[in-house]
Protein backbone atom coordinates (compact mmCIF):
# COMPACT_ATOMS: atom_id res chain seq x y z
CA UNK A 1 0.00 0.00 0.00
CA UNK A 2 1.43 3.14 -1.29
CA UNK A 3 2.58 5.64 1.93
CA UNK A 4 1.51 9.28 2.14
CA UNK A 5 4.39 12.34 3.15
CA UNK A 6 3.65 12.81 6.72
CA UNK A 7 2.01 16.21 7.76
CA UNK A 8 0.84 17.09 4.40
CA UNK A 9 -2.77 16.99 3.38
CA UNK A 10 -4.05 14.29 1.23
CA UNK A 11 -5.13 14.93 -2.25
CA UNK A 12 -7.62 13.50 -4.86
CA UNK A 13 -4.06 12.36 -6.46
CA UNK A 14 -3.01 10.52 -3.52
CA UNK A 15 -6.50 8.67 -3.28
CA UNK A 16 -6.24 8.05 -6.95
CA UNK A 17 -2.60 6.12 -6.34
CA UNK A 18 -3.65 3.97 -2.68
CA UNK A 19 -6.34 2.58 -4.89
CA UNK A 20 -3.99 1.84 -7.59
CA UNK A 21 -1.80 -0.24 -5.21
CA UNK A 22 -4.37 -1.54 -3.01
CA UNK A 23 -3.86 -5.62 -2.75
CA UNK A 24 -8.74 -5.60 -2.10
CA UNK A 25 -8.77 -3.08 -4.82
CA UNK A 26 -9.94 -6.55 -7.46
CA UNK A 27 -12.63 -7.26 -4.78
CA UNK A 28 -14.59 -4.11 -5.59
CA UNK A 29 -15.55 -5.40 -9.13
CA UNK A 30 -17.41 -8.45 -7.05
CA UNK A 31 -19.85 -6.22 -5.55
CA UNK A 32 -23.45 -4.47 -7.42
CA UNK A 33 -22.69 -0.87 -6.39
CA UNK A 34 -24.85 2.14 -8.50
CA UNK A 35 -22.62 4.05 -10.48
CA UNK A 36 -21.50 7.85 -9.31
CA UNK A 37 -22.91 6.75 -5.40
CA UNK A 38 -20.72 6.41 -2.44
CA UNK A 39 -21.83 3.64 -0.31
CA UNK A 40 -20.74 4.26 3.39
CA UNK A 41 -23.43 2.15 4.69
CA UNK A 42 -22.01 -1.33 5.11
CA UNK A 43 -21.99 -1.23 8.55
CA UNK A 44 -25.94 -1.46 8.30
CA UNK A 45 -26.10 -3.80 5.19
CA UNK A 46 -23.58 -4.98 2.74
CA UNK A 47 -24.42 -4.57 -0.98
CA UNK A 48 -25.04 -7.57 -2.90
CA UNK A 49 -22.21 -9.79 -4.79
CA UNK A 50 -21.68 -11.63 -8.08
CA UNK A 51 -21.67 -15.01 -5.71
CA UNK A 52 -24.92 -14.09 -3.94
CA UNK A 53 -26.83 -13.92 -7.32
CA UNK A 54 -25.19 -17.10 -8.53
CA UNK A 55 -25.90 -19.31 -5.53
CA UNK A 56 -28.86 -18.05 -4.80
CA UNK A 57 -29.93 -18.71 -8.34
CA UNK A 58 -28.40 -22.41 -7.99
CA UNK A 59 -30.80 -23.31 -5.07
CA UNK A 60 -34.35 -21.54 -6.93
CA UNK A 61 -33.51 -22.99 -10.60
CA UNK A 62 -31.98 -26.48 -9.70
CA UNK A 63 -31.95 -27.61 -5.32
CA UNK A 64 -35.11 -25.73 -5.37
CA UNK A 65 -36.63 -25.92 -8.82
CA UNK A 66 -35.54 -29.33 -9.82
CA UNK A 67 -34.88 -31.10 -6.51
CA UNK A 68 -37.76 -30.06 -4.59
CA UNK A 69 -37.93 -32.02 -1.61
CA UNK A 70 -35.07 -34.39 -2.50
CA UNK A 71 -32.64 -31.59 -2.27
CA UNK A 72 -32.72 -31.98 1.57
CA UNK A 73 -30.50 -34.96 1.16
CA UNK A 74 -28.69 -34.35 -2.01
CA UNK A 75 -27.84 -30.66 -2.05
CA UNK A 76 -27.02 -30.80 1.96
CA UNK A 77 -29.45 -28.62 3.22
CA UNK A 78 -29.85 -30.20 6.23
CA UNK A 79 -26.60 -29.87 7.13
CA UNK A 80 -26.03 -25.80 5.85
CA UNK A 81 -26.15 -24.29 9.28
CA UNK A 82 -22.91 -26.26 10.56
CA UNK A 83 -21.76 -26.10 6.95
CA UNK A 84 -21.63 -22.66 6.89
CA UNK A 85 -20.46 -22.31 10.46
CA UNK A 86 -17.61 -23.99 9.81
CA UNK A 87 -17.04 -21.73 6.91
CA UNK A 88 -17.53 -18.94 9.02
CA UNK A 89 -15.28 -20.33 11.68
CA UNK A 90 -11.74 -18.63 11.12
CA UNK A 91 -13.00 -14.93 10.64
CA UNK A 92 -14.11 -14.78 14.13
CA UNK A 93 -11.47 -16.92 15.62
CA UNK A 94 -13.50 -20.26 16.30
CA UNK A 95 -12.23 -23.83 16.10
CA UNK A 96 -14.65 -26.01 13.49
CA UNK A 97 -17.49 -26.99 14.90
CA UNK A 98 -17.82 -23.81 17.28
CA UNK A 99 -20.36 -21.92 15.12
CA UNK A 100 -23.47 -22.31 13.70
CA UNK A 101 -25.55 -20.33 11.18
CA UNK A 102 -29.53 -20.11 11.51
CA UNK A 103 -32.04 -17.64 12.79
CA UNK A 104 -31.76 -14.09 13.44
CA UNK A 105 -29.07 -12.30 15.94
CA UNK A 106 -31.84 -11.65 18.71
CA UNK A 107 -33.13 -15.55 18.97
CA UNK A 108 -29.44 -16.48 18.78
CA UNK A 109 -28.79 -14.46 21.87
CA UNK A 110 -31.91 -15.76 23.38
CA UNK A 111 -30.74 -19.37 23.52
CA UNK A 112 -27.14 -17.73 24.52
CA UNK A 113 -28.61 -16.01 27.59
CA UNK A 114 -30.97 -18.68 28.40
CA UNK A 115 -28.76 -20.96 28.40
CA UNK A 116 -25.89 -18.84 30.07
CA UNK A 117 -28.50 -18.01 33.11
CA UNK A 118 -28.69 -22.08 33.74
CA UNK A 119 -25.48 -22.17 34.30
CA UNK A 120 -25.19 -19.87 37.40
CA UNK A 121 -28.12 -20.84 39.20
CA UNK A 122 -26.74 -19.17 42.17
CA UNK A 123 -26.11 -15.83 40.47
CA UNK A 124 -28.62 -13.50 40.09
CA UNK A 125 -27.31 -10.50 38.17
CA UNK A 126 -26.67 -9.81 34.52
CA UNK A 127 -24.28 -7.01 33.28
CA UNK A 128 -24.63 -5.38 29.88
CA UNK A 129 -23.59 -1.93 28.61
CA UNK A 130 -26.43 1.23 28.72
CA UNK A 131 -25.60 2.18 25.34
CA UNK A 132 -25.70 -1.36 23.78
CA UNK A 133 -28.34 -2.54 21.10
CA UNK A 134 -31.62 -1.50 22.14
CA UNK A 135 -32.62 -5.24 20.39
CA UNK A 136 -29.97 -6.69 22.84
CA UNK A 137 -31.23 -4.86 25.92
CA UNK A 138 -34.96 -6.23 25.19
CA UNK A 139 -33.96 -9.74 24.65
CA UNK A 140 -31.77 -9.78 27.74
CA UNK A 141 -34.56 -8.22 29.77
CA UNK A 142 -36.89 -10.89 28.27
CA UNK A 143 -34.82 -13.94 29.13
CA UNK A 144 -34.06 -12.98 32.35
CA UNK A 145 -38.09 -12.19 33.52
CA UNK A 146 -38.45 -15.97 32.48
CA UNK A 147 -35.38 -17.36 33.70
CA UNK A 148 -37.08 -19.69 36.89
CA UNK A 149 -35.67 -17.16 39.60
CA UNK A 150 -35.35 -13.84 39.72
CA UNK A 151 -32.88 -12.46 38.01
CA UNK A 152 -31.82 -8.41 37.85
CA UNK A 153 -30.06 -6.75 34.85
CA UNK A 154 -28.12 -4.17 35.31
CA UNK A 155 -27.37 -1.58 32.40
CA UNK A 156 -23.90 0.09 33.40
CA UNK A 157 -21.26 2.88 31.89
CA UNK A 158 -18.42 0.81 30.35
CA UNK A 159 -16.45 2.33 32.68
CA UNK A 160 -17.93 1.47 35.64
CA UNK A 161 -18.08 -2.54 34.67
CA UNK A 162 -14.91 -3.43 37.02
CA UNK A 163 -16.95 -2.49 39.94
CA UNK A 164 -19.98 -3.85 39.45
CA UNK A 165 -18.38 -7.11 38.76
CA UNK A 166 -19.29 -9.06 41.80
CA UNK A 167 -19.83 -12.93 43.40
CA UNK A 168 -23.84 -11.99 42.28
CA UNK A 169 -23.42 -11.79 38.68
CA UNK A 170 -24.02 -14.69 36.54
CA UNK A 171 -23.76 -13.02 32.72
CA UNK A 172 -21.96 -10.62 30.99
CA UNK A 173 -23.17 -9.57 27.44
CA UNK A 174 -21.83 -6.84 25.31
CA UNK A 175 -21.60 -5.49 22.06
CA UNK A 176 -17.39 -5.72 20.95
CA UNK A 177 -17.84 -2.60 18.56
CA UNK A 178 -20.29 0.08 19.48
CA UNK A 179 -23.04 0.97 17.34
CA UNK A 180 -23.14 4.28 17.39
CA UNK A 181 -19.94 5.29 18.18
CA UNK A 182 -18.10 2.58 16.77
CA UNK A 183 -15.74 2.17 19.98
CA UNK A 184 -13.72 -1.10 19.82
CA UNK A 185 -13.83 -3.10 22.88
CA UNK A 186 -10.52 -4.71 24.40
CA UNK A 187 -12.55 -8.46 24.14
CA UNK A 188 -9.36 -10.22 25.80
CA UNK A 189 -9.10 -8.35 28.62
CA UNK A 190 -13.13 -7.87 29.21
CA UNK A 191 -13.68 -11.33 29.15
CA UNK A 192 -10.85 -12.38 32.07
CA UNK A 193 -11.97 -9.73 33.87
CA UNK A 194 -15.30 -11.25 33.90
CA UNK A 195 -13.73 -15.23 34.49
CA UNK A 196 -12.05 -13.60 37.34
CA UNK A 197 -15.33 -12.37 39.09
CA UNK A 198 -17.09 -16.18 38.19
CA UNK A 199 -19.00 -14.76 35.46
CA UNK A 200 -19.97 -15.78 32.12
CA UNK A 201 -19.19 -13.66 28.90
CA UNK A 202 -21.99 -13.23 25.86
CA UNK A 203 -20.18 -11.05 23.03
CA UNK A 204 -22.46 -9.15 20.38
CA UNK A 205 -19.85 -9.56 16.98
CA UNK A 206 -22.43 -7.61 15.01
CA UNK A 207 -20.51 -4.58 14.16
CA UNK A 208 -17.27 -6.40 14.52
CA UNK A 209 -17.28 -9.80 12.53
CA UNK A 210 -16.11 -9.01 8.92
CA UNK A 211 -14.75 -6.27 9.89
CA UNK A 212 -11.82 -6.39 12.92
CA UNK A 213 -9.46 -9.23 13.84
CA UNK A 214 -11.72 -11.68 16.39
CA UNK A 215 -10.13 -14.35 18.31
CA UNK A 216 -12.78 -15.81 20.45
CA UNK A 217 -10.68 -18.63 20.84
CA UNK A 218 -8.00 -16.82 22.23
CA UNK A 219 -9.65 -14.55 24.76
CA UNK A 220 -11.37 -17.63 25.96
CA UNK A 221 -15.07 -16.36 25.24
CA UNK A 222 -17.56 -18.72 26.49
CA UNK A 223 -20.03 -17.47 23.99
CA UNK A 224 -21.03 -14.93 20.95
CA UNK A 225 -23.26 -14.29 18.27
CA UNK A 226 -23.28 -11.91 15.10
CA UNK A 227 -25.25 -10.88 12.28
CA UNK A 228 -24.74 -11.99 8.44
CA UNK A 229 -25.93 -8.82 6.90
CA UNK A 230 -23.69 -5.72 7.57
CA UNK A 231 -19.80 -6.66 6.67
CA UNK A 232 -20.44 -9.63 5.55
CA UNK A 233 -22.78 -9.34 3.02
CA UNK A 234 -25.40 -11.72 2.97
CA UNK A 235 -28.16 -9.34 2.71
CA UNK A 236 -30.87 -7.91 4.58
CA UNK A 237 -32.20 -10.07 6.92
CA UNK A 238 -29.58 -12.34 6.67
CA UNK A 239 -29.16 -15.30 8.89
CA UNK A 240 -27.16 -14.67 12.45
CA UNK A 241 -24.09 -17.11 14.12
CA UNK A 242 -24.03 -18.58 17.17
CA UNK A 243 -20.25 -19.37 19.04
CA UNK A 244 -20.10 -21.94 21.59
CA UNK A 245 -16.96 -22.37 23.16
CA UNK A 246 -15.89 -26.56 22.67
CA UNK A 247 -15.84 -27.12 26.31
CA UNK A 248 -19.52 -25.60 26.71
CA UNK A 249 -21.03 -27.84 24.44
CA UNK A 250 -22.88 -31.01 26.18
CA UNK A 251 -23.63 -28.78 29.33
CA UNK A 252 -24.84 -25.21 27.79
CA UNK A 253 -28.74 -26.04 27.30
CA UNK A 254 -30.63 -24.71 24.33
CA UNK A 255 -33.65 -23.07 25.63
CA UNK A 256 -35.44 -22.83 22.36
CA UNK A 257 -35.20 -26.74 21.51
CA UNK A 258 -36.89 -27.69 18.07
CA UNK A 259 -36.88 -30.94 16.32
CA UNK A 260 -34.10 -30.38 14.08
CA UNK A 261 -31.80 -29.78 17.06
CA UNK A 262 -32.95 -33.54 18.46
CA UNK A 263 -30.39 -36.27 18.26
CA UNK A 264 -32.83 -38.14 15.89
CA UNK A 265 -35.07 -36.01 14.69
CA UNK A 266 -36.81 -37.93 11.72
CA UNK A 267 -37.76 -40.51 15.08
CA UNK A 268 -40.48 -37.87 15.72
CA UNK A 269 -39.89 -39.07 19.68
CA UNK A 270 -41.90 -37.62 22.22
CA UNK A 271 -39.59 -36.37 24.39
CA UNK A 272 -36.37 -33.96 23.40
CA UNK A 273 -33.24 -35.48 23.17
CA UNK A 274 -30.54 -32.84 22.06
CA UNK A 275 -28.01 -33.49 19.48
CA UNK A 276 -24.26 -33.90 19.68
CA UNK A 277 -22.30 -30.29 18.90
CA UNK A 278 -23.25 -26.95 17.62
CA UNK A 279 -26.36 -29.25 16.00
CA UNK A 280 -28.29 -28.78 19.55
CA UNK A 281 -28.97 -25.13 18.65
CA UNK A 282 -30.71 -25.72 15.81
CA UNK A 283 -34.45 -25.23 16.54
CA UNK A 284 -36.65 -25.50 13.29
CA UNK A 285 -36.18 -25.45 9.42
CA UNK A 286 -33.47 -22.85 8.15
CA UNK A 287 -34.60 -20.36 5.50
CA UNK A 288 -32.22 -22.16 2.57
CA UNK A 289 -32.68 -19.47 0.33
CA UNK A 290 -31.19 -16.95 3.08
CA UNK A 291 -28.39 -19.60 4.03
CA UNK A 292 -27.68 -20.12 -0.23
CA UNK A 293 -27.25 -15.87 -0.16
CA UNK A 294 -24.86 -15.68 2.86
CA UNK A 295 -23.12 -19.05 1.63
CA UNK A 296 -22.33 -17.07 -1.66
CA UNK A 297 -21.16 -13.48 0.14
CA UNK A 298 -18.38 -16.06 1.82
CA UNK A 299 -16.64 -16.74 -1.13
CA UNK A 300 -15.30 -13.60 -1.14
CA UNK A 301 -13.80 -13.78 2.00
CA UNK A 302 -11.55 -16.97 0.67
CA UNK A 303 -9.40 -14.30 -1.61
CA UNK A 304 -8.47 -12.30 1.46
CA UNK A 305 -7.14 -11.84 5.04
CA UNK A 306 -8.80 -10.14 7.72
CA UNK A 307 -6.07 -8.89 8.12
CA UNK A 308 -5.63 -7.22 4.68
CA UNK A 309 -9.11 -5.98 5.63
CA UNK A 310 -8.20 -4.63 9.03
CA UNK A 311 -5.07 -2.80 7.71
CA UNK A 312 -7.30 -1.03 4.88
CA UNK A 313 -9.99 -0.16 7.02
CA UNK A 314 -7.68 1.65 9.34
CA UNK A 315 -6.34 4.03 6.42
CA UNK A 316 -10.08 4.54 5.37
CA UNK A 317 -11.18 5.75 8.93
CA UNK A 318 -7.87 7.64 9.20
CA UNK A 319 -8.52 9.70 6.17
CA UNK A 320 -11.77 10.69 6.39
CA UNK A 321 -10.98 11.97 9.94
CA UNK A 322 -8.25 13.82 8.57
CA UNK A 323 -10.24 15.26 5.99
CA UNK A 324 -12.69 16.30 7.86
CA UNK A 325 -11.01 17.91 10.03
CA UNK A 326 -9.67 19.69 7.56
CA UNK A 327 -12.28 20.94 5.49
CA UNK A 328 -14.57 21.15 8.34
CA UNK A 329 -12.65 22.57 10.97
CA UNK A 330 -14.96 22.22 14.53
CA UNK A 331 -18.22 21.48 12.46
CA UNK A 332 -18.48 17.72 13.79
CA UNK A 333 -17.62 16.14 17.21
CA UNK A 334 -15.69 12.82 15.63
CA UNK A 335 -17.14 10.78 18.64
CA UNK A 336 -15.26 7.25 17.31
CA UNK A 337 -12.18 6.67 18.99
CA UNK A 338 -8.76 8.08 16.82
CA UNK A 339 -6.47 4.73 18.63
CA UNK A 340 -6.75 2.32 16.07
CA UNK A 341 -6.69 -0.15 18.70
CA UNK A 342 -10.50 1.22 20.12
CA UNK A 343 -11.60 1.47 16.58
CA UNK A 344 -14.36 -0.39 14.68
CA UNK A 345 -14.66 0.28 10.98
CA UNK A 346 -16.79 3.20 10.81
CA UNK A 347 -16.86 6.86 12.00
CA UNK A 348 -19.67 9.06 13.87
CA UNK A 349 -20.20 12.48 13.88
CA UNK A 350 -22.01 14.23 16.11
CA UNK A 351 -24.06 17.27 14.64
CA UNK A 352 -27.44 18.56 16.31
CA UNK A 353 -29.05 18.48 12.68
CA UNK A 354 -27.49 15.10 11.78
CA UNK A 355 -30.66 13.25 10.03
CA UNK A 356 -30.83 16.28 8.11
CA UNK A 357 -27.00 16.20 7.15
CA UNK A 358 -27.64 12.53 6.18
CA UNK A 359 -30.45 13.32 3.72
CA UNK A 360 -28.74 15.86 2.16
CA UNK A 361 -26.16 13.38 1.40
CA UNK A 362 -27.80 10.70 -0.08
CA UNK A 363 -29.14 13.43 -2.40
CA UNK A 364 -26.04 13.99 -2.75
CA UNK A 365 -25.16 10.30 -3.76
CA UNK A 366 -23.35 9.55 -0.61
CA UNK A 367 -24.84 6.90 1.50
CA UNK A 368 -24.71 6.74 5.41
CA UNK A 369 -26.91 6.76 8.41
CA UNK A 370 -28.40 8.55 10.89
CA UNK A 371 -28.32 7.45 14.71
CA UNK A 372 -30.53 9.20 17.31
CA UNK A 373 -30.56 11.70 18.62
CA UNK A 374 -27.36 13.03 16.88
CA UNK A 375 -24.84 11.00 15.05
CA UNK A 376 -23.84 10.46 11.41
CA UNK A 377 -22.83 7.41 10.65
CA UNK A 378 -20.47 6.55 7.51
CA UNK A 379 -19.29 2.57 7.58
CA UNK A 380 -15.93 1.71 5.81
CA UNK A 381 -16.13 -1.58 4.17
CA UNK A 382 -12.52 -2.25 2.53
CA UNK A 383 -13.90 -4.67 0.58
CA UNK A 384 -15.71 -2.46 -1.93
CA UNK A 385 -14.75 1.27 -0.83
CA UNK A 386 -12.00 2.99 -2.25
CA UNK A 387 -9.84 5.94 -1.02
CA UNK A 388 -10.65 8.30 -3.34
CA UNK A 389 -14.60 7.17 -2.46
CA UNK A 390 -13.50 8.96 1.09
CA UNK A 391 -12.22 11.88 -0.47
CA UNK A 392 -15.07 12.69 -2.76
CA UNK A 393 -17.18 11.57 0.03
CA UNK A 394 -15.67 14.11 2.17
CA UNK A 395 -16.13 16.74 -0.88
CA UNK A 396 -19.75 16.11 -0.67
CA UNK A 397 -20.06 16.58 2.69
CA UNK A 398 -18.29 19.79 2.47
CA UNK A 399 -20.86 20.99 0.02
CA UNK A 400 -23.72 20.05 2.01
CA UNK A 401 -22.19 21.79 5.10
CA UNK A 402 -21.98 25.19 2.69
CA UNK A 403 -25.24 25.35 1.28
CA UNK A 404 -26.64 24.89 4.65
CA UNK A 405 -29.83 22.91 3.17
CA UNK A 406 -29.51 20.29 5.85
CA UNK A 407 -31.95 22.43 8.17
CA UNK A 408 -34.51 22.34 5.83
CA UNK A 409 -37.85 22.26 6.85
CA UNK A 410 -38.59 18.79 5.21
CA UNK A 411 -35.98 16.73 6.91
CA UNK A 412 -38.32 17.86 10.52
CA UNK A 413 -39.89 14.70 10.26
CA UNK A 414 -38.19 11.31 10.01
CA UNK A 415 -38.69 8.97 7.86
CA UNK A 416 -39.62 5.21 9.24
CA UNK A 417 -35.61 3.99 8.35
CA UNK A 418 -32.95 6.48 9.36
Amino acid sequence: MAKLEVGSLTTRDDCVALDANDVLAPLRGEFTLNEGEIYLDGNSLGPVSRAVLTRVNEVLKTEWGQGLARSWNDAGWMEMPTRLGDRLAPLIGAQPGEVLVADTLTFMLAKLIGGALDQRVDRHVVLTDVANFHSDLYIVQAMASRAGRPVTVKAVERGALERELGGDVALVMLTQVDFRSGELLDMKAITKMVHDAGALMLWDLAHSAGAVPIDLSGADADFAAGCGYKYLNGGPGAPAFLYVRKSWQGVLENPLPGWLGHARPFDFEYLYEPAKGMQAFVTSSPSIIALAALDGALDVWDRVTIDQVRAKSLALTDLFIELVEARLPGVFEIVTPREHAQRGSQVALRHPLAYGVIQSLLERGVVGDFRDPDIARFGFAPLYVRYVDVFDGVERLVDVMDAEGFDDSRFATRRPVT
